[in-house]
């Protein structure tokens, strides 16, 4: 892996020069070792030496979560003793994916979350408390660990849940910044105001979050989740940062808040249309990538389902480097409601703006006439007849078109929020 952190702040010429030489030592890796894309160039009478550019990837198949998961041990590229780390994807969009990972490749995410603790303004002086699982074969949690390390900050490994835990935590080693899913601040503020604890003057000033979209896509404002922190606990600043296992990368924001930058030593990004068209900036495609550096299960033209906006401008903060928008959702997770097109995401926006809804689960099924119909099963404090009509009113104002509420016990939706096996907070059933 080649390591340039200041890649980023060179110009759009520079970038592309540098991005396409670690791609020619992509392909030939590829061509070397990887069992599926030596099939796949074989196959398509692909020349390697002949794919020069960013723009000649359009020329070559793309790979598919199917593919990873038909042919998985044909992507591995080393030997088996030479695999230190497996971990698997999260199975939202199906059966989980196990990945390989080499001791080079754990070094290329240690400097991947160097530079994203970086680019969100953390420095060795600050001290992090990480709230998310080191176990459970989940890479993101690895990876933030061993980022703060390279960066010098101190960890606290506290994990996911347990808020008293995280309370004690705090008062007893005062971190600076947290390593959070941004929903569970509001579980720490709704625990220490019942217990008398004072956060509005405790130590951790920010928190770099995942897994929930802070800031709208189009417009970078707050979301209707980041707001409802932002109200709750204003000292906080907030940062988004968007990553996935397959690619052994991530998207963070910098102090202006205006998406996150693509590392651009680690990855090259596409925006892709529904006939794999470059879309144009501004507009939303399908996050496709191909990772530069990675040794054990590098990857070529990956399809990862989220839709998202591109922002090639330059940034105030010097940085040159595209910057992502927040998911808009997955495209295998798109609805059509009643002739409207909808992402769970627009969907959790409405619900997380009414304070009676305590939690929920948004399911989509198939109707007896063939077509999407979506349940929002919600946990409140309501259950009057009123308040279901507040919030299909509500959802009628945003998205058009109002689902099914069936109202339940806060504590069995938990219970389907979090099955035993799940690394995350699940808020999106697709029954289809």
């Amino acid at each position: 892996m080649v390591r340039n952190p200041e890649i980023q702040f060179a110009d759009a010429g520079h970038i592309k020069a540098f991005q396409e030489e670690r791609l020619a030592e992509t392909l030939k890796y590829l061509a070397a070792h990887s069992r599926f894309y030596q099939r796949m160039f074989s196959d398509n009478g692909i020349d390697i030496s002949e794919v020069r550019t960013i723009g000649d990837l359009q020329a070559l198949p793309m790979t598919s979560k199917d593919d990873l998961q038909k042919y998985n041990a044909d992507f591995i590229c080393v030997p088996r003793d030479e695999i230190v780390d497996y971990v698997t994807t999260s199975g939202t969009l199906g059966d989980p994916v196990t990945f390989a990972v080499t001791s080079a490749d754990l070094d290329r995410l240690a400097y991947n979350e160097w530079l994203s603790f970086r680019t969100a303004g953390c420095s060795r002086s600050d001290i992090l408390q990480l709230m998310t699982t080191l176990d459970r074969r989940f890479m993101a949690g690895m990876a933030y660990f061993l980022g703060a390390k390279e960066l010098g900050m101190g960890v606290i490994r506290v994990g996911n849940g347990i808020p008293e835990l995280q309370w004690d935590t705090i008062r007893r080693v005062g971190p600076t910044c947290g390593m959070v899913v941004p929903s569970f601040l509001l579980k720490l503020v709704d625990y220490a105001r019942k217990n008398g604890i004072d956060y509005h003057s405790c130590s951790i000033r920010k928190c770099v979050c995942i897994g929930e979209a802070l800031r709208k896509p189009d417009t970078f404002e707050l979301s209707t989740l980041g707001q409802r922190i932002h109200e709750a606990w204003p000292e906080l600043e907030l940062y988004s940062t968007y990553a996935s296992t397959e690619m052994q990368a991530s998207f963070t924001e910098c102090p202006y808040h205006v998406g996150g930058h693509v590392p651009v030593d680690l990855i090259i990004v596409e925006l892709l249309d529904e006939n794999g068209r470059p879309v144009p900036d501004g507009e939303a495609g399908e996050v496709t990538i191909t990772t530069l550096g990675v040794e054990g299960m590098p990857l070529l033209r990956f399809r990862t389902g989220d839709i998202c906006i591109r922002y090639n401008e330059p940034c105030r903060c010097g940085r040159n480097s595209a910057r992502l928008s927040s998911v808009i959702g997955r495209k295998s997770q798109m609805i059509k409601f009643k002739g409207t097109t909808i992402y769970p995401p627009a969907l959790f926006d409405v619900l997380d703006n009414l304070p009676e809804v305590i939690n929920y689960i948004v399911e989509v099924y198939t109707n007896d006439l063939g077509t999407d119909e979506v349940l929002v099963r919600v946990g409140a404090s309501d259950h009057s007849d009123a308040f279901e009509k507040k919030i299909k009113d509500m959802f009628r104002s945003r998205v058009r078109v109002a689902p099914s509420i069936s109202f339940e016990p806060a504590e069995y939706i938990s219970k389907l929020q979090m099955p035993p096996m799940s690394r995350k907070v699940i808020k999106f059933i697709d029954r289809r």
